[in-house]
């Protein structure tokens, strides 16, 4: 016959889920089979306990006991099949006390494994190549997984031997007091396994170090900064370990005309004073051609022109950006003594009419008195 389960843990039918369950892990750390080999009573003990704390710690078992006893608790399980029992929760609660100190018994000895380490590759790219993708071949040291051995360290004809300190668990415990605290085997350094026949082609460790050579699709609109995932293509892992990643990190390179802004472009276009003065057309550069840029009559230098959908279309999608050209007045150079005093005479034309010609600079020169205070 079974008993109480509220006498088994010897709490009132009062008591709230955290004073079930304390006293259930009192009873556990004093009545476990681990603690108590061989000991018969002690393990019946131990799975009283915890059949009384399933029960308790769930709300509907618990109001079905509280009225119907061991066979409400019955009747309540066959009609709650097919989700998750408070036993399932409670194992958690129950693997964080004791998984240290008795975590072995249950999960057996196994070797860690180590995953491979990621690592990070800086490419340069032309603008050209940043803004309609690319394909580049690379070459990247690494650590590879011996051909050898296969990555297991040993030579050929034998097989790593078990770790005789941890069992092969790549853990060792030690105690202090009542508890254990678990730590890596200083003996194999967490590999659980000892190479004592060890590989001449990687000298045990299972690994050895290569470039390997690999093709990297970059997508369109990259910019400076942005990283290509390669998954899989990191440094091999240990002890079976999956491999790391590769980061390919995108450096776009300084153009010689275009300067890029997102996904925006901007550049400089020299425009000859005639042109700037009297108007005109002049072919300028972009990404997908030269296209004409209509300059109208009298543009001053540092005046900007849009050209709508001639930039960059970004690589994480969205519209393409524009061109941005910025006009700047060339001063003509070496000039003859005829142009000079042509020059000379459309200057002394000009300035007989005032400073209507120059509206710039005679705001600025009223600007400076205006400063001064004159």
């Amino acid at each position: 016959m079974k008993k109480d389960y509220y006498k088994v843990l010897d709490v009132p039918k009062t008591a709230t889920e955290a004073d079930i369950k304390k006293a259930y892990r009192r009873l556990a750390m004093k009545y476990h089979p681990d603690r108590n080999p061989g000991d018969d009573e002690a393990e019946e003990r131990f799975k009283e306990a915890k059949e009384a704390c399933e029960v308790l710690t769930d709300a509907q078992k618990r109001a079905a006991y509280d009225q119907y006893g061991h066979a409400g608790v019955e009747a309540a399980a066959a009609g709650a099949r097919g989700r998750a029992s408070a036993a399932d929760a409670f194992g958690d609660i129950f693997g964080d006390v004791f998984g240290d100190i008795f975590g072995a018994a249950r999960r057996g000895a196994h070797a860690q494994v180590f995953r491979g380490a990621d690592l990070r590759y800086e490419l340069e790219l032309d603008l050209h190549e940043a803004v309609f993708g690319h394909t580049v071949e690379i070459e990247v040291p690494k650590l590879v997984e011996c051909e050898t051995c296969h990555g297991s360290g040993a030579a050929k004809g034998s097989n790593p031997q078990t770790c005789e300190t941890c069992g092969g668990t790549g853990q060792v415990r030690i105690s202090q007091g009542f508890f254990q605290l678990q730590q890596t085997c200083p003996k194999c350094r967490g590999a659980g396994t000892i190479i004592r026949n060890p590989c001449d082609g990687c000298f045990g460790q299972g690994r050895v170090r290569r470039t390997r050579k690999l093709s990297v699709k970059i997508p369109p609109g990259v910019d400076s900064g942005d990283r290509i995932r390669l998954a899989g293509e990191g440094e091999a892992g240990r002890n079976g370990g999956p491999p790391g990643d590769l980061y390919v990190e995108v450096h776009v390179r300084e153009h010689a005309i275009f300067e890029r802004d997102g996904e925006h472009l901007s550049c400089e276009v020299p425009v000859s004073f005639a042109t700037a003065a009297l108007g005109g057309t002049l072919e300028v550069p972009t990404l997908n051609g030269n296209v004409v840029l209509k300059i109208p009559v009298e543009t001053q230098s540092g005046r900007v022109f849009r050209l709508r959908d001639k930039g960059v279309k970004p690589v994480r999608g969205g519209s393409r950006g524009d061109l941005f050209c910025r006009v700047v007045v060339e001063t003509p150079v070496h000039l003859s003594g005829e142009q000079r005093e042509l020059i000379r005479k459309l200057e002394e034309s000009l300035r007989e009419d005032g400073t209507r010609h120059s509206p710039r600079e005679k705001g600025f020169f009223e600007g400076v008195r205006r400063f001064f205070g004159a």
